[in-house]
């Protein structure tokens, strides 16, 4: 084989190399998880229920660790993308499946940002948790909204391994109410370092849209 035919040969394959890369690359930035709207309860109220797991159990990353939300029909739905009205009350149902990962920053072990200023842990009032206890967080920063969600035990029976899960399984239910402003797109997230297997526990879920971070959607 000539020289020149083997240099032909590598920029082809270099070529073919640049394309591959760009479609993947171009396919992360693109996958963008379904929008899921909350229930309307009533005139300037609104519903989300969500919880979250160890592992999601199915899709391109079964291991990692992820929030599903409820759509209006029942149905859980793998998305952190949440569309909620202006101006309104949004009460926040939370199963909490996972166990505790714990605070680098106690700062996020305080409720914040909530009516009143609690959650409701298991039915019981709370303004804040033992910083090594929460399993994720809740957490929208452009709003104030900080809520930590308390883990399941290690030892826990009957606890869930993949989603969805049941609430016969081993659960924390975490409620509260917040309220929205103008409209806009807001950033949530976990501040939770819940990503086992990845430096510092930051990596995979905590930076991908759809497992351990989205947009709360207000229109």
């Amino acid at each position: 084989m000539s020289r020149a035919m083997r240099l032909a040969l590598v920029a082809v394959a270099t070529a073919a190399a640049g394309v591959l890369v760009g479609f993947y690359i171009v396919a992360f930035l693109m996958a963008t998880p379904p929008t899921v709207n909350s229930a309307q309860t009533s005139p300037g109220q609104a519903r989300i229920t969500l919880q979250t797991v160890a592992a999601i159990g199915f899709g391109a990353h079964p291991d990692w660790v992820s929030y599903l939300v409820q759509d209006p029909q029942g149905r859980w739905v793998h998305s952190t993308i949440l569309r909620v009205p202006a101006h309104s009350l949004v009460h926040v149902t939370i199963y909490q499946y996972d166990t505790a990962s714990g605070l680098r920053n106690p700062f996020y072990s305080q409720v914040r940002g909530t009516v009143g200023g609690i959650m409701y842990l298991n039915g019981k009032a709370t303004r804040a948790i033992k910083p090594d206890d929460p399993g994720h967080t809740f957490a929208i920063p452009d709003l104030g909204l900080s809520v930590p969600l308390q883990g399941v035990p290690d030892d826990a029976k009957n606890q869930c391994e993949a989603a969805p899960c049941s609430t016969s399984q081993a659960h924390n239910t975490i409620e509260f109410t917040f309220r929205t402003g103008a409209p806009g797109s807001y950033r949530w997230q976990c501040f939770v370092p819940c990503a086992a297997g990845f430096v510092f526990g930051n990596g995979g879920p905590m930076q991908t849209m759809g497992y351990m971070d989205g947009f709360l959607e207000v229109q």
